[in-house]
């Protein structure tokens, strides 16, 4: 469930993971939102000139994988020249002709890294995947001739040091003072012999975490499972049989069937499948991802990275990189951290392994000759969950049909928090049949934004689930929103209908949370825009969005029965109340097991960073020493196929449970003020999604809920509140 948030704007697109989605500014707008009049024709190459199509949408169909490279040549060419002019500019150095001269630059790379970035997770080839792996180098080293350049820093810093006697509303200073510290910590204070090497450093790791996310892809497909024969797949629906016949077709095995492996270490086919040998084969086949040999092996690319990474954060006045990552969020220290991540893990832990104990007695009573393990938990569970609450999964996933669930659910829900109307468009041209435009309106019909809805699975697209923007809004360069949401669903046989899990609805509410974040966006530079703020935050909408999937007036409105129109049945909606905290021991634990493994990896210093050949017994002593080491719940991700911290998400995996504090406790505000209304909807619009990073998050926070952030709401919705004191 996670977003890319943006990089920084103009010259400093690229500062953040190369492989990560870049949400940069683009240029003023050629035409007026929704109007399609183009004032001048595009270049040859798409990228040369902004798009002339409707909010700067981008062209994909005019895009050719040979326009990538010359327009990255051209744009890093564009930027070094714009930088040099700012930096070696004879005029005393001015918020308007340093600051916002940098603001504004750099477009042209930011248009082309955009979508080429965005592609590269959804919808990449070889092709495009040799491009990444020749340009992150490249890229990396730009990105470094901008906040390495020592004359440029010494304007910015002369601006910071006078900023209190500058004339600056309160979004500009901030905006100084956010370029002061991305320089400070990318190491503009630095000699020029930590300079040289912070640059190589900077390049390897780009080089790297490309080789990362590639390996991964290419080892995920790899390890699909073929299965031979229908009858090893009983349990399953016909609809899951179905997709599993169509993988196989795709990869010409005519008769056999596929099941793809998503990014996370559980399965979705593990809750259904009978044959124990099967689950069995599924479970290690995610669980050994790139860390048994071969070429797409990841263990050397990761010994690598955090070896780098602690060298950097050492060559920046930082104890490790943890400690380098943290003092730029919300939480601000390592400290904070692991006391908020070892307060949670006894009693999640506790309280799997109670599950795990309700398993073993379904188990034993069925005369099973075994312990539970990580490939039966999902499946017995389903069993302890009928036995508990009279509750299947499946009977649930005809009441969720995928256009029901975003027209009816996702957007009903936000016509009547903010007013907003959707309209779909099918004159913008889209990188495949399957992709979905709608343009987005205010109440008063203003346009607002452009957002594509892409959530089918595919081989050559990362997995999970995330938004990006192609154009972020920004009222200095005119330009409004163009946001897209990506998930992994399955796609069914030609002719079925989608019906989605109660779990990916929930899913599309929360992206589609950052979504709205991205959309009501209204700040004057392009750095603030939309979910550029700290990453501990950056979840925080997204997952209040989510209370909404399940919230009654929202519920009745979309989950019906795809055949017969009928609503989801009281009696089943109330088994699905009462089981809201069935299995969050699991929960809790495989998420924390990630987490914590995160932060073990970036609290070392490079001289106790493992070799190759020990990352596995590192990860193993990490969950040990972090009291997470419990066989059946493996971590969500293992460390070779763990995208986030070999991302965007670095010593950041925390963010989700930190932001879990602050949506719990937003939850209970809407409830409090009175739920799905207008006046709420417009309140959390105006003081903290319209905000973007332009105000400090927690400030934010507090401008929207009246208070402090409290712990209870979200112990109560884990089933901890017992455990934790």
């Amino acid at each position: 469930m996670m977003a890319f948030r943006p990089a920084l704007a103009g010259a400093l697109a690229l500062a953040f993971s190369l492989t990560s989605p870049l949400c940069a500014a683009d240029g003023p707008a050629t035409t007026r939102p929704g109007s399609g009049k183009v004032d001048a024709a595009p270049a040859a190459n798409p990228f040369f000139a902004p798009s002339p199509l409707p909010y700067q949408f981008p062209q994909f169909d005019k895009i050719k994988d040979a326009d990538y490279v010359p327009a990255f040549e051209k744009g890093m060419a564009e930027n070094r020249a714009e930088i040099d002019a700012i930096a070696n500019s004879d005029e005393p150095a001015t918020f308007e002709n340093t600051i916002v001269a940098m603001e504004r630059s750099g477009l042209l790379l930011e248009r082309v890294s955009r979508v080429f970035f965005a592609l590269a997770g959804t919808n990449t080839n070889e092709a495009m995947q040799k491009v990444q792996a020749e340009m992150a180098p490249k890229l990396s080293a730009h990105n470094d001739l901008i906040l390495l350049n020592g004359k440029l820093f010494a304007r910015i810093q002369s601006i910071y040091d006078k900023r209190d006697a500058l004339d600056l509303d309160a979004e500009s200073r901030r905006l100084v003072e956010r370029y002061y510290t991305d320089f400070v910590r990318a190491g503009a204070k630095l000699g020029d012999a930590d300079k040289t090497r912070l640059k190589a450093i900077n390049a390897e790791m780009a080089t790297l975490s490309t080789r990362f996310s590639q390996n991964l892809l290419k080892e995920t497909n790899a390890d699909a499972v073929v299965v031979d024969s229908r009858d090893q797949l009983d349990g399953l629906s016909e609809d899951a049989i179905g997709a599993a016949s169509a993988a196989a077709k795709s990869r010409n095995l005519d008769g056999k069937f596929v099941i793809p492996l998503k990014n996370t270490s559980g399965q979705p086919a593990l809750a259904s499948l009978k044959n124990r040998e099967l689950r069995q084969r599924i479970m290690n086949a995610s669980l050994n991802r790139a860390s048994k040999g071969g070429e797409f092996d990841n263990r050397a690319v990761v010994a690598a990275m955090v070896k780098l990474r602690a060298e950097r954060a050492a060559m920046l006045g930082y104890a490790n990189h943890a400690a380098y990552v943290l003092a730029d969020e919300t939480a601000g220290s390592v400290e904070a951290v692991n006391k908020l991540l070892a307060q949670l893990a006894p009693p999640a832990v506790a309280n799997a392994r109670a599950e795990a104990a309700d398993i073993q007695k379904i188990i034993d009573a069925e005369g099973g000759k075994f312990q539970v393990s990580a490939a039966d938990w999902a499946f017995y569970t389903e069993k302890v969950r009928k036995q508990k609450f009279d509750l299947d999964e499946e009977q649930l996933r005809p009441y969720f049909e995928m256009d029901n669930v975003l027209r009816n659910g996702v957007f009903y829900a936000a016509n009547k928090l903010y007013g907003i109307t959707f309209k779909e468009r099918k004159d913008l041209p889209v990188y495949l049949p399957d992709i979905r435009v709608f343009e987005v309106f205010n109440e008063d019909g203003s346009h607002l934004a452009l957002f594509l809805v892409d959530y089918y699975a595919r081989s050559n697209k990362r997995g999970g689930a995330w938004a990006n923007a192609y154009v972020p809004q920004s009222t200095l360069l005119g330009t409004s929103p163009v946001i897209a949401n990506h998930l992994n669903i399955p796609k069914p046989a030609d002719g079925e209908p989608t019906l989605m899990t109660y779990e990916e609805v929930t899913t599309a509410f929360h992206e589609f949370g950052h979504a709205l974040h991205g959309m009501f966006s209204h700040v004057k530079y392009p750095r603030f825009a939309g979910t550029s703020v700290p990453r501990d935050f950056v979840e925080y909408p997204s997952q209040v969005n989510e209370m909404w999937a399940a919230w009654p007036e929202v519920l009745k409105n979309y989950a019906k029965h795809y055949k017969t129109g009928e609503p989801l049945p009281q009696a089943l909606l109330d088994k699905v109340k009462a089981s809201e905290k069935f299995n969050q021991g699991f929960a809790t634990t495989e998420y924390l097991g990630a987490a914590l493994l995160d932060q073990a990896w970036h609290q070392i210093t490079a001289a106790q960073a493992p070799s190759a050949d020990g990352v596995l017994a590192f990860e193993a002593a990490a969950l040990k020493r972090a009291g997470v080491d419990f066989a059946p719940v493996p971590p969500r991700y293992r460390t070779t196929y763990f995208s986030h911290i070999m991302g965007g998400y670095s010593a950041g995996y925390y963010a989700y449970i930190w932001s879990e504090v602050l949506d719990a406790d937003s939850v209970e505000w809407f409830k409090a003020h009175g739920g799905l209304t207008r006046a709420n909807g417009d309140h959390f619009r105006d003081t903290l999604l319209s905000r973007g990073g332009s105000d400090d998050a927690l400030a934010l926070f507090r401008n929207f809920s009246g208070g402090e952030p409290d712990v209870k709401p979200l112990l109560e919705r884990r089933g901890l509140t017992e455990s934790v004191k």
